[in-house]
C-alpha cells in the first residue's frame, strides 16, 4: 500500500487511563477490514510518566506492532488529539474516544467510505449508537449521553484528511474539555472550503458511570460556548447543528432569584415576593422538564430537584467566566459561511448496493 493510498489511515485515541480503553482497543483489533497503518494512543494523564500505570496496548492483539503511546501530560483532549495526528503519516486520521466500541465490520466500512470520498471531502463522520437501558426510561445523564447519537462531527468517531487538519492547524487548544472542540474544528474546515460527509460505519458509545452531581460539572461547557460565540458568531449553534440550550432561561431565573434577595433585603416585600415567585416557577419548570422524561424514581427526582436549583446560576457564572476569559478572541472572518454537509454514497464490500 502506497503512502498516499486513500485506504491508508491511522487511528488516534486520546485517553486519561480509564478502564474502558482496553475494551475500545479490543473492539478495534477485532473489527473486520484493512488494518490501520498506525494506532496512536495519547496518554493525557497529568503527572510524571513514571508514576502512571502502563496503558493496555496489549488489548490490540496483532495490531500491537502498529501501535505506540504518546504522552501529553494532562493538557486536555484537543491538545491530545493534536499530538496524535501530528505523530502519524497516513493521509487519513480517524479519531476515536476511549469509551467507544467500534462495530464488528467497522474497518471494512471505514475504508470503503474513505475510498469513495471525493477529493474535496475533508472528513467523514461515523454513526454513533448509544445503548439505553430496556424496561425503563433513561435518566437525565443517560439522555445527555444519548445526544451524541445525533451530534454532528463528534470525535467519538470522526475521520479527517491529515492535510486538512494541517491546513486549519488542527484542534483549538483553548477548548480544555471534550466539548465544542470538535464543532469548532468542523466549522473551520467547512469555512476553508472542504465538505464534511456522513458515513454509515457504526460505533457504540455506552453510557459511562457518573455520580449524581454530574450535571453540575457539565455546566463548565458554558464557558466554551462563549468562545464559540466569539469565534463563529451568535448563530454558530445553527450552523453546527447543536442544541440551543437553556442559557437564556437560566439567566432569567437567576436574575429573578437575585432580585428577590435584594428586594427583600431592602424592604420591598411586594416586588420581592413577585420576583421570588418568578424564580420558583422557573426553577419548577426546569426541574419538571428533566424529571418528566426520566424514570421518576425517588433518588432521580431528588437529584433533579436539588440540581435544578443550582444549575441556572452555575451556568450563568460559567458563561460570564468564559466571556471574560475569551474577551480577546478574534472572530473568524467568514463565520457566517453557510453549512455544507451531505451524505456519502458508500458501496461497502460487506453490503449489497449503495447505501443512501
Amino acid at each position: 500500500m502506497s503512502t498516499m493510498d486513500p485506504l491508508d489511515y491511522a487511528v488516534v485515541i486520546p485517553t486519561v487511563g480509564r478502564p474502558c480503553l482496553a475494551d475500545c482497543l479490543r473492539a478495534l483489533a477485532a473489527a473486520a477490514g484493512p488494518a490501520p497503518r498506525e494506532v496512536v494512543v495519547v496518554d493525557d494523564r497529568p503527572g510524571p510518566r513514571h508514576t502512571r500505570a502502563p496503558l493496555p496496548l496489549g488489548a490490540l492483539g496483532e495490531l500491537r506492532t502498529r501501535a505506540r503511546a504518546v504522552s501529553t501530560g494532562g493538557r486536555g483532549p484537543a491538545a491530545a488529539r493534536n499530538a496524535g495526528w501530528r505523530a502519524v503519516g497516513a493521509p487519513w486520521v480517524v479519531f476515536l474516544d476511549d469509551d467507544v466500541r467500534v462495530g464488528p465490520v467497522w474497518r471494512a466500512e471505514l475504508t470503503a467510505e474513505l475510498a469513495w470520498a471525493a477529493p474535496d471531502v475533508g472528513g467523514v463522520q461515523g454513526v454513533i449508537e448509544v445503548p439505553l437501558p430496556a424496561g425503563r426510561r433513561p435518566t437525565d445523564w443517560e439522555r445527555n449521553t444519548a445526544g451524541l447519537a445525533g451530534a454532528r462531527w463528534a470525535t467519538a468517531d470522526m475521520a479527517y484528511r491529515r492535510p486538512v487538519l494541517a491546513a486549519v492547524s488542527g484542534f483549538d487548544e483553548r477548548f480544555p474539555r471534550a466539548f465544542r472542540e470538535d464543532a469548532d474544528l468542523a466549522l473551520r474546515v467547512l469555512a476553508a472550503g472542504w465538505r464534511l460527509e456522513c458515513g454509515t460505519r457504526t460505533t457504540r458509545h455506552p453510557v459511562r458511570p457518573a455520580g449524581p452531581w454530574v450535571s453540575l460539572r457539565t455546566q463548565a461547557g458554558n464557558a466554551d460556548d462563549a468562545l464559540m460565540v466569539r469565534l463563529h458568531g451568535r448563530d454558530w449553534w445553527r450552523r453546527a447543528g447543536a442544541p440551543r440550550g437553556r442559557l437564556r432561561a437560566h439567566a432569567a431565573v437567576t436574575a429573578a432569584g437575585a432580585a428577590a434577595v435584594v428586594l427583600a433585603a431592602t424592604g420591598h416585600r411586594g416586588t420581592g415576593t413577585a420576583a421570588a415567585l418568578g424564580w420558583a416557577l422557573g426553577t419548577a419548570e426546569f426541574a419538571w422538564a428533566r424529571i418528566a422524561p426520566g424514570p421518576r424514581t425517588g433518588p432521580e427526582v431528588a437529584v433533579m430537584l436539588a440540581t435544578s436549583v443550582v444549575v441556572p446560576p452555575l451556568a450563568v457564572c460559567h458563561r460570564l467566566r468564559g466571556l471574560w476569559r475569551h474577551r480577546g478572541a478574534r472572530p473568524l472572518p467568514d463565520a457566517s459561511r453557510p453549512l455544507r454537509i451531505v451524505p456519502v454514497p458508500v458501496r461497502s464490500p460487506l453490503r449489497k448496493g449503495p447505501v443512501p
